[in-house]
Order: structure tokens, then sequence, then C-alpha cells
């Protein structure tokens, strides 16, 4: 669905990587969370946490105007889940705050600026759509891409994303 609202535009985006990345949590094995493929990649549980309170940064660039990556008092993120039932509730509960907080929103307020900075220094500065869109979706869907490969090296169905995977089709 497109239309003339950039708040009804990212509203439906979200939705549909949200069920599609909620697809790929549901497939994280709970006995492989320490599994690492590579000595520089993180562990599939934090890579999978990861993605989930990537939900919190998108939910702050709509309520905030800013991010300072060396503020003492901003928030931390919440200890790393130990179960695949608290990935998932911790999901869902993130994602509704989300949708909320977008539905509370309008276009006006996501053309307003907002910034990442660390200190004084500015790393990004953009219209709170285009950070939702580039830090957010485009950065939650590229870790969502890394998470199918894990599945795939432990030989777990991988999901079909935009299209059925070779998985659903039986073959390549």
């Amino acid at each position: 669905m497109h239309t003339s609202s950039l708040q009804q535009n990212i509203l439906a985006e979200l939705d549909h990587e949200l069920a599609h990345t909620r697809k790929v949590l549901e497939r994280v094995p709970e006995d492989k969370f320490d599994y690492v493929p590579h000595p520089k990649s993180m562990p599939l549980i934090k890579l999978a946490a990861h993605i989930v309170n990537l939900l919190g940064m998108k939910t702050m660039m709509v309520q905030a105007d800013y991010r300072d990556f060396l503020d003492p008092n901003a928030p931390k993120p919440p200890p790393t889940p130990t179960t695949s039932a608290e990935l998932l509730a911790r999901f869902d509960q993130y994602s509704a705050n989300l949708r909320r907080v977008l539905h509370a929103s309008g276009d006006e307020q996501l053309t307003r600026s907002f910034q990442l900075r660390r200190g004084e220094q500015v790393l990004m500065d953009r219209p709170k759509g285009a950070a939702l869109r580039i830090m957010g979706l485009n950065h939650s869907i590229h870790h969502r891409g890394q998470l199918t490969v894990y599945l795939r090296l432990l030989d777990i169905p991988v999901p079909g994303i935009y299209g059925p995977s070779a998985d659903e089709q039986g073959s390549f």
C-alpha cells in the first residue's frame, strides 16, 4: 500500500518486514544460542537479540530528536534473552510499542530532524522518516539476512521472505 502519507507508508512497510522477521526469529534454536559461524561473528542469540533491540531504537527515533552514544544516561539494551520464548515476547512487545508510537505520530513529526551523535560529532542527520528507513528498516533487514545465513549453516529450514525459500520449494 502506497499513499501520500509518509506515516502510512512506513507503517505498511514495517508491518510487512516485522511479519517476516518474526518468522525467522521463530526458527532460532535455543540449543544453538552460542553458535558462532566465524570468529569475527557474534553468537546467534546476540544477533537475534540485536535485531529485536533495534525495534527500541526505531521507537526512540520517532519519539526523540537525537541519540548520543556517549550519553551516560541513555538507556542501555536489556540483558540478552535466555530462552526463545523470551526473545519472541520481547520482539512482540517492542513491535507493539513501535506500532503504537508510529500510529500516534504523523507526517509532520516524521519530517523533523533526527540525529545520531557521538558527543559533539554528528554521525547522521536525517528526517525521522528517512532515519527509520535507513538506520531502522535497512539495518534490521541486513541483520535478518545474516541470521538466515546462520540458520542455513545450522541446516535449519529458512523461511521465505520475499518469496519462497529453497526449503519451501524443496530445491534451489
